[in-house]
């Protein structure tokens, strides 16, 4: 609808290729039927890829995450070519946390949290809106039946870009929304199109900020508002502690992501590509009673109703120990490939480290702002 072209770059194609060579080209649901159909030699290749790019935080130096920042794609591709099965058996389609109210059920409330973005924002019917880092599409689906808004998602992970188109027409949405594999350092559109966009929990992924909310500013009209739900440290972090640095290496490396930074970065980075900032607040700090982490500390007795039991129980001792073993039962006989067991691993490091430095205020997935561009941009 508005890229600029319909080339597939050379490192696009790898990419694909890639893709389906590691999970096949048929979409299958369900954990145990997505693992069994993986490539054993190529799930490997992924897994190394990724572990490689990791030491132990204490023997890391700024020369290593120099390395992440610059390969970045070859990080954030690896990850989610591992995790996104996982993903979407123990969270749902919507790979992103929410506020809670009392008796609220957990697809109920991440709705709501997509809702809020969607109506702060000014979506609207009839809007172009883009959905940077858009997973397997579950939030562009939702804010597009919410809006009646045509949205396309930009994702640069082709395994998800398959699983999203998938899903969207499932649900009977193809019409209404579009996914295409870029990379949101380098938006495929045209300047100045778009009346919208948003991204949550997606552009952390980035090796900068300014570099990903310049190409936002580009590709919007003049006028159109951007909204996010960032990833960040809070001002309370301290990158010369040891304790706050290990807490954000395990974020880091637990979900893919090159650099952790903090709030005042973000909002300073808008600032220098031109956007004007309307509101902002980190809706992970409004109070709440019932914490945006506790799915992820694996207390039952915290669940809200009956249904969150089953989303929730994944997440106890006793859910991890089970999911771990059984992965590592499907390699030993070769149902799923090897790695299977070392991505669960790393999905359990990223929850310990993100309830952590939530308790301890030094991190939040849910720092909230809109900006808008400037009437008089270029």
């Amino acid at each position: 609808m508005v890229a600029t072209s319909n080339v597939v770059s050379a490192q696009h194609a790898e990419d694909i290729a890639f893709a389906r060579a590691m999970h096949g080209k048929e979409v299958k649901t369900g954990l145990l039927s997505n693992l069994a159909s993986k490539n054993a030699e190529v799930a490997n290749v992924a897994t190394d890829s990724y572990l490689k790019l990791w030491k132990q935080p204490e023997a890391e130096n700024k020369e290593d995450e120099s390395k992440r920042l610059d390969n970045y794609t070859t990080l954030v591709n690896a990850y989610y070519n591992l995790a996104t099965d996982f993903y979407e058996y123990g969270w749902g389609g919507s790979f992103h946390f929410c506020r809670f109210y009392i008796g609220e059920e957990f697809f109920r409330a991440i709705a709501r949290h997509e809702h809020y973005l969607a109506a702060n924002t000014g979506i609207k019917r009839g809007m172009k809106v883009l959905d940077l880092g858009c997973g397997v599409g579950g939030p562009a689906r939702e804010i597009a039946e919410f809006t009646g808004a045509h949205v396309t998602g930009l994702n640069n992970n082709a395994y998800q870009i398959q699983r999203a188109i998938h899903y969207a027409a499932k649900q009977g949405l193809s019409e209404q929304t579009d996914f295409i594999k870029g990379n949101f350092m380098e938006i495929p559109i045209e300047d100045n199109k778009l009346d919208a966009a948003y991204a949550i929990e997606a552009t952390v992924h980035a090796p900068t900020f300014e570099g990903v909310y310049g190409e936002i500013f580009r590709v919007l009209k003049p006028g159109a508002k951007f909204g996010c739900y960032e990833w960040c440290m809070t001002d309370d972090y301290n990158e010369n502690d040891p304790e706050h640095r290990r807490i954000a290496h395990g974020i880091e490396k637990g979900n893919g992501i090159p650099k952790m930074r903090k709030i005042s970065e973000c909002l300073q980075a808008l600032k220098n590509v031109g956007f004007e900032i309307e509101m902002h607040e980190d809706l992970a700090n409004m109070g709440d009673s019932i914490k945006w982490y506790y799915p992820l500390e694996g207390d039952i007795r915290k669940c809200q109703t009956l249904r969150d039991v089953f989303t929730t129980i994944a997440m106890t001792k006793a859910g991890r120990f089970a999911t771990t073993n059984f992965c590592r039962i499907l390699e030993k006989v070769g149902i799923a490939p090897k790695g299977s067991v070392e991505t669960q691993k790393f999905l359990e490091l990223a929850s310990d480290a993100l309830v952590e430095g939530a308790r301890k205020n030094l991190f939040t997935p849910m720092f909230f702002f809109v900006a808008r561009k400037p009437e008089n941009a270029a």
